[in-house]
């Protein structure tokens, strides 16, 4: 059972990000259940991921371009993660240094807005695990490693996310 929570209500930039997030992700919920209704499922999967893919590497160079110190993971968490964007997926902060970010993410918009769509938790987690292309992609277009653990799509209490530096072969 999902329990997508929010805590944070009356903040008035959190909830003018939620809503775009959130038509954001009405469009690609959408997009993909037609398609998947349609019989197309799998070619909507495959174009969604390049798309999103995409995105992420889009904005991961305009992170790193605006990131003051992109070799240091905690210059990047400081740069990508806004005050608002923080508040917007009620992100906690559990580990924060040059070589690694961990942090969960106790609410999340997308997933919100698929579930007022009435989708079920299968085809939420599947859509989750697409937008997750995206962050993967940041990461990338950073130079880190990035894992997801937990996700509220699954089930679980929080979205457990790592961006980190890889080991460098010699």
């Amino acid at each position: 059972m999902i329990d997508n929570k929010i805590t944070i209500k009356d903040d008035e930039m959190v909830n003018v990000q939620r809503g775009a997030i959130g038509h954001r992700a009405t469009w690609t919920g959408l997009t993909y259940t037609k398609a998947r209704e349609a019989g197309m499922e799998e070619a909507a999967e495959k174009i969604i991921r390049q798309a999103i893919t995409e995105t992420g590497q889009i904005q991961g160079k305009e992170i790193k371009a605006k990131c003051p110190n992109p070799d240091s993971i905690s210059s990047f968490a400081d740069t990508f993660l806004t005050p608002t964007l923080r508040k917007t997926f009620e992100v906690e902060f559990k580990e924060q240094t040059d070589d690694r970010l961990d942090i969960e993410f106790h609410h999340c918009p997308l997933l919100k807005a698929w579930q007022d769509l009435g989708f079920d938790d299968a085809t939420c987690a599947k859509l989750c695990d697409m937008a997750m292309d995206g962050d993967r992609n940041i990461a990338k277009a950073m130079g880190y490693g990035f894992h997801l653990g937990d996700t509220i799509a699954e089930g679980c209490p929080t979205c457990k996310i790592t961006f980190f530096k890889e080991e460098k072969e010699d």
